[in-house]
């Protein structure tokens, strides 16, 4: 199937061709894959679970797919409910996102803020995972759907299915935390 086809050409053909859906399974399996890590599943295998149960849940129930949402949303939303899933089954609590993301992170919300401003030496990579555990997992899901996966405040509003008012508050918040945090690690 044509790569350049849009999401919901692909979603046409794949209800029409069971055969098709594999077209969305290659479209969003490295995107899907980043994001299931990137919420804390650290394990390769479990990562591979995640995303099974993921794509089997949008097979499942792409008839009932909401096309007034974006598709991404969609299937980004069912990536978050298994992931939380997974994490309630093996009573785990997320682990802190992988340092060549950390890094990624500090430096897309320093463009949007005033962190790196406020510092006058490269944060180390220790400091900056250390700030990232510190804040609560609320804040940091937002973070990373919005400098990570480079998604919108609407896109981040469908996923998380919260306001997109109260998604702006918890990026606000987070990005000022991790502001705290990183300052507190710089003074000591």
């Amino acid at each position: 199937m044509d790569s350049e086809l849009t999401d919901q050409a692909v979603i046409r053909a794949a209800l029409q061709d069971p055969k098709q859906y594999a077209a969305i399974v290659e479209r969003y399996h490295a995107p899907l894959s980043r994001y299931i890590m990137r919420l804390g599943c650290r394990s390769t295998d479990d990562v591979k679970d995640v995303l099974q149960e993921t794509f089997l849940k949008a097979y499942i129930n792409l008839n009932d797919y909401d096309q007034g949402l974006k598709f991404s949303s969609w299937l980004y939303r069912i990536a978050h409910n298994e992931t939380m899933s997974f994490f309630r089954k093996v009573k785990s609590n997320p682990a802190a996102i992988g340092l060549e993301e950390q890094m990624l992170l500090v430096e897309r919300i320093g463009d949007s803020t005033d962190i790196a401003a406020d510092a006058d030496r490269k944060f180390e990579a220790e400091e900056v995972r250390k700030a990232l555990e510190s804040i609560d997992f609320k804040y940091r899901e937002p973070l990373v759907l919005k400098f990570l996966e480079e998604k919108s405040y609407e896109e981040i509003s469908d996923i998380l299915k919260m306001p997109v008012g109260t998604v702006a508050t918890l990026i606000n918040r987070g990005k000022q935390k991790l502001k705290t945090a990183l300052g507190n690690r710089g003074a000591s």
